[in-house]
């Protein structure tokens, strides 16, 4: 038997973190071998308990059973997104499949769930608390949902589609990232670069080196690069060029074509939902969430992509109205699009990207993000220089409460780089619970930004900036964290109510008194003008089309995979159901297919792309609760936030706990007011 690093299973790092360093590719393997084996132990010891079944001897064991494969796999999943190498992924390919197989069997643990089912029956005579009665219920309707009272053959059956789905979602998610960091353009000679800002070579400079190139100059399809590139490329062959490359990850032939795969997770999610007595996956899916049913997602959609189409076509004239005054004659295409409304944004707002981002450095956007914690929940951030995270680039802070206690830990991940998966995400190395003394949260942020030249601060767009709060909204949901049990803690809500916390913190970046505190030029030291910061609010909406028929046209695709039967070939699919939906031709889906991760890597957003904008209904009206009082730092406004949205986790039903924050549930209008889409 291969020895097991402790550092994996112990971890005696500052305040409980990990001790990065002594933790080698090499010692993932024997360690996921153990600690399979004793959550196996501790599972069997319940199940074949001899006592009557308690909420204590069942449901709290359960709670707190696992604990070494939960702290095993924290590492090893940020390895494998943030980290990653080939030896990670082989390994990543196997252990997915795994603990696919290893989850399964204890759903399908007869006995086990037979304990669970009789405490459940007898719930109303237990004087449970409200978030013991959550927590029983979640593990009950957990256990069901993962087949327990399916018949043997049919266990066996749901067992092996959960293991070959596993091993599909590790696949498409590692084409994806196969085809984004082996493409580049590089790029030499003075007309190749016509209209690229400074900032923007800088990170393209960056990129070159990174890679070892020759030419000073790469185009990689990091959204951080590839974004501002279509924005500011006068030369449109080679927009077209990047834009391609940028649109066909996962659809290049080969080993990390990911169209077959689509189809096979597209098949294998409909015949569980079926084996589960639903009547596609996404009914399966949106079983347990606020929205409950695929039709009141389409409806909600629907709302917003009607209004969304009549202003993206307004926008395409402008823009075809532009090219013909330039004296070309091409219609708009979609590597034209982000050029020329940057063009209109300049006339009619008179100002420009390039213009803003001076102002957007990436530590003061940092700073900002802490002040607003601050400003609305008494926190405070101190970074740990002194401490080593599992990257150089990781940055490690303590986050403490109004009275100095220290209430969690906090690392920041902001660059690029080839190792990382594309995209922005926050995710965890241990939730807070109470249970045994409890344990602090230790969260993460990951971003994507262009790492900048030696001695040259990071300049961020307006858009790197909202993702920066939108995910640290969702550490602070993390780090907020007030539960008893680890299975309601942090984030663990449903999927159309965790993007609320997330989306609700953006609108705290335009808050005026911020910008004007932490937009500072980086040369000059020059706070943000007035005037400027006026035609960033005033211009807040323009694009509105484009931006929402991005969105929704990937979250209309994605609830129609998943509604409708399994499709022969996928992208004929999306084709047809976007020629159904009107899409302009000149508009991309924002995801599309071979690289929607959010949807086929895993599955947790399947079906659920849609939760985005479900929670925005709630996010604009949680903000305009604030802007009626006239505070948007409004403290008592700010503690029943804090109260009922960032520290209750899932231990409250989401509904009851957005009303006792709010005192009603919302509609749409608040929403579709913040998106520019009210006539």
């Amino acid at each position: 038997m291969e020895t097991v690093n402790d550092h994996l299973f112990t971890w005696n790092g500052h305040h409980g973190l990990p001790v990065f360093s002594e933790i080698s590719d090499d010692d993932f393997a024997p360690a996921f071998t153990e600690a399979l084996s004793r959550h196996n132990g501790e599972i069997a010891a319940i199940a074949d308990n001899p006592e009557p079944a308690d909420f204590d001897n069942t449901i709290v064991a359960l709670e707190k059973a696992g604990d070494e494969l939960s702290r095993v796999s924290a590492i090893f999943w940020n390895r494998a997104g943030a980290h990653s190498n080939d030896a990670i992924r082989a390994l990543e390919r196997e252990i997915a499949p795994k603990m696919a197989r290893h989850y399964s069997a204890i759903a399908m643990n007869r006995d086990l769930f037979n304990r669970i089912d009789a405490i459940w029956t007898a719930r109303d005579t237990l004087n449970l608390d409200a978030e013991a009665l959550r927590v029983l219920e979640k593990h009950w309707k957990n256990f069901v949902r993962a087949g327990a009272k399916l018949d043997e053959d049919d266990q066996k059956r749901l067992a092996a589609i959960n293991e070959e789905l596993a091993s599909l979602g590790a696949r498409f998610s590692q084409n994806v990232l196969a085809d984004e960091t082996s493409w580049h353009l590089p790029l030499s000679a003075e007309e190749d670069l016509a209209g690229l800002p400074g900032f923007l070579r800088d990170a393209m400079a960056s990129a070159a080196r990174e890679r070892d190139l020759e030419a000073p100059y790469a185009v990689t399809l990091s959204r951080s690069i590839i974004e501002p590139f279509l924005t500011f490329s006068e030369r449109r062959d080679l927009r077209e060029h990047a834009f391609t490359a940028w649109i066909s990850r996962g659809e290049n032939g080969g080993e990390t074509d990911n169209v077959d795969t689509v189809g096979r997770v597209l098949a294998l999610r409909g015949e569980k939902a079926k084996l589960l007595g639903y009547d596609n996956f996404a009914a399966y899916k949106l079983d347990d969430t606020m929205a409950k049913t695929p039709e009141a997602v389409d409806a909600l959609l629907m709302k917003v992509w009607d209004r969304a189409v009549m202003r993206a076509r307004k926008e395409e004239d402008a823009i075809a109205g532009l090219i013909a005054e330039e004296g070309k004659n091409h219609p708009v295409a979609p590597w034209d699009w982000r050029h020329y409304s940057e063009k209109l944004r300049g006339r009619q707002f008179d100002f420009s990207e390039a213009e803003l981002k001076p102002y957007l450095q990436l530590e003061n956007i940092i700073s900002a993000c802490f002040a607003v914690a601050n400003r609305l929940f008494g926190l405070t951030a101190t970074e740990r220089k002194d401490l080593e995270a599992y990257h150089p680039d990781a940055r490690i802070y303590e986050i403490r409460n109004g009275d100095g206690h220290l209430i969690g830990l906090f690392l920041g991940d902001y660059f690029a780089r080839q190792s990382k998966r594309s995209g922005a995400w926050m995710s965890g190395f241990q939730e807070q619970h109470r249970l045994d003394g409890g344990q602090i949260p230790i969260v993460y942020n990951v971003m994507n930004f262009a790492k900048p030249s030696e001695g040259k601060p990071a300049l961020l767009s307006l858009d790197d900036a909202r993702t920066l709060f939108h995910e640290f909204g969702h550490a602070l949901h993390g780090l907020l964290s007030d539960v008893d049990h680890p299975s309601v803690s942090g984030t663990s809500v449903a999927r159309d109510f965790v993007e609320l916390p997330s989306q609700l913190f953006e609108h705290w970046l335009t808050v005026p008194d911020v910008l004007q505190e932490f937009a500072v030029h980086h040369e000059t030291g020059e706070t943000i003008p007035r005037d400027l910061l006026d035609k960033v609010l005033a211009a807040r909406n323009f694009n509105a089309g484009f931006a929402a028929i991005e969105y929704t046209a990937s979250a209309l695709v994605d609830m129609a995979f998943h509604t409708a039967a399994t499709p022969a070939d996928p992208l004929a699919f999306e084709n047809d159901k976007l020629t159904e939906l009107g899409m302009p031709e000149a508009i991309v889906m924002r995801h599309r297919t071979p690289h929607f991760l959010h949807v086929f890597s895993g599955d947790g957003y399947s079906a659920g792309y849609y939760s985005y904008m479900w929670s925005e209904v709630l996010d604009a009206d949680a903000f305009n609760a604030f802007e009626e009082t006239g505070d948007v730092f409004h403290p008592d406004t700010a503690t029943r936030l804090h109260d009922h949205i960032y520290s209750a986790g899932g231990s409250v039903d989401p509904e009851d706990t957005y009303r006792a924050f709010r005192g009603k549930l919302p509609d749409a209008t608040a929403m579709l007011k913040k998106k520019g889409l009210m006539a």
